[in-house]
């Protein structure tokens, strides 16, 4: 069983054929974690979620949509609708048993509007992130975070507000059966920590240790079957060391569909399905097993996304 944990099957891009989509990922024994941006997307990936066995959803606000701005992206583009974060709007969707978690939300200065600067747009990002923070701290939801070239901003926004925090138990794995892993001390009470993923995580392994300290777990995509770029060949070689000294129990796999379809896939749109491709090329670099690498994301997921019950 593969696990994608960040999948937008829902979106715009399936319009005609979502259900087929989904469907087809699910006959491949794929569970799918579909992952809201905004409101009506957040919402939609609940109702979608509800229909099927074995398909969750996450929900937020996308820090894209914070401002008005034209988006290029592959499979789509459109001019992000600006929209303002609504507390209990979000809340109110997490009272579905099939919302896992909080997001698609960070932090995103890969594209300044016009007229403004990424000082201008910071404070802005911070606050609709905290108010994130604190959804998921009330619902004990973990995070699914976006960061595009905020780690620094991202990273100290976290460590404020985990310091005081415990960090999230150890995986306790069960043996070689495929139940859902354990947590140590789960149901004790006390003060929840805060973790989730940093998904589509595309930075060093100097930033990846600061998440891994604070308890975060890493989502890798399709982007790490992507040759070099010529004018920036260093970034996928730093990218692919992470891979290589993650711990394996803090992995997990993502498609973030229709984007970043995985090689041999590359250049047509996504589906759930495709993140097989991702933990095909984990194992390559990390020198194991194929069926090593999705036994282990898949507890990894079911263990950070502890409120899923699955179907047969």
């Amino acid at each position: 069983m593969l696990f994608d944990t960040h999948a937008h099957a829902h979106f715009n891009a399936y319009q005609a054929d979502s259900d087929e989509v989904i469907k087809r990922s699910l006959s491949k024994n794929v569970v799918i974690n579909l992952v809201g941006t905004q409101s009506d997307t957040s919402k939609r990936a609940v109702e979608v979620a509800e229909r099927f066995k074995n398909v969750f959803a996450s929900v937020g606000l996308h820090p894209e949509h914070l401002f008005s701005k034209f988006v290029d992206e592959e499979e789509t583009s459109f001019l992000s609708r600006e929209e303002e974060f609504n507390f209990e709007y979000y809340k109110k969707l997490c009272a579905s048993e099939k919302v896992i978690g909080i997001g698609e939300c960070g932090l995103d200065f890969y594209r300044i509007p016009e007229g403004l600067s990424k000082e201008q747009m910071l404070p802005k990002q911070r606050q609709v992130f905290l108010e994130h923070i604190r959804l998921a701290k009330e619902t004990n939801l973990p995070m699914v975070i976006h960061c595009r070239e905020a780690h620094e901003e991202l990273i100290e926004i976290l460590q404020d507000a985990t310091r005081d925090l415990p960090l999230p138990p150890p995986l306790q794995r069960r043996g070689d059966d495929d139940s859902p892993p354990l947590r140590k001390g789960e149901g004790e009470g006390g003060v929840s920590p805060l973790t989730g993923t940093i998904h589509c995580y595309t930075s060093n392994w100097e930033n990846a240790q600061k998440y891994l300290a604070m308890g975060f777990y890493i989502g890798f995509t399709g982007v790490i079957t992507f040759p070099p770029l010529k004018k920036n060949p260093q970034a996928q070689a730093d990218l692919l060391e992470v891979v290589a000294k993650m711990p394996l129990e803090r992995i997990l796999l993502e498609t973030d569909c229709p984007y970043l379809s995985p090689v041999p896939h590359r250049g047509k749109r996504g589906e759930p399905w495709m993140v097989e491709f991702t933990a095909r090329k984990i194992a390559e670099i990390r020198g194991v097993s194929y069926d090593e690498v999705v036994k282990a994301t898949t507890q990894n997921a079911l263990y950070l996304f502890n409120k899923i019950k699955l179907n047969d």
